[in-house]
């Protein structure tokens, strides 16, 4: 079996347009550990090192990529919208969650599930002049357009959607229903 060097990790991920964030939440272990074992300061157990080479090797295989399988162009709020302007931005594009974007930049997301929260703390009619910074959940996590569709779906077990980012800038959105599609 082929152990492989600090610098052959590095590579392979960069060839793979993956970040040490990306291959950390893959692998379960923190982004400083995936740098510490790049620049070989650290001597990783095995099974770390084996989930790394794991989450590699899945993206490496993969053929389907995010960009392939993303929504564009994304429909969002700005985190001093009001709820009442994202229930209109859900329903008219039918969707269940928005992300929430200030100075071009992802800051949380707004969905059903916070909307229906606003509106046991408001009331419906106060809670329509609430604004969306004051209900949004966290961020929504971000992929390079790159990114394998297997990792998406990891990324998707715990989270509402991924956003695909390219230059620091939004370019797609996708969704658990997006991946799902894709048995078809």
């Amino acid at each position: 079996m082929h152990i492989p060097t600090p610098k052959e990790l590095r590579t392979k991920r960069e060839k793979l347009d993956l970040k040490q964030s990306d291959i950390a939440r893959m692998a379960g272990i923190s982004q400083s550990m995936v740098a510490r074992i790049e620049a070989g300061s650290v001597d990783p157990r095995m099974s770390m090192l084996s989930k790394i080479v794991n989450v590699l090797n899945l993206a490496e295989g993969s053929t389907i990529t995010a960009v392939e399988i993303m929504n564009s162009p994304v429909f969002s709020v700005n985190s001093e919208d009001t709820l009442a302007r994202a229930v209109e931005m859900m329903e008219l594009n039918n969707i269940s969650q928005l992300p929430v974007i200030k100075n071009h930049v992802p800051v949380g997301c707004i969905s059903e599930s916070a909307l229906i929260n606003a509106m046991e703390e408001s009331g419906t009619q106060k809670s329509r002049k609430r604004l969306v910074r004051e209900f949004m959940e966290p961020g929504i996590t971000t992929v390079p357009p790159s990114t394998p569709v297997e990792m998406i779906g990891h990324i998707l077990h715990n989270n509402h959607a991924v956003l695909v980012l390219e230059k620091g800038e939004v370019i797609g959105v996708i969704t658990k229903h997006d991946l799902i599609h894709q048995l078809l």
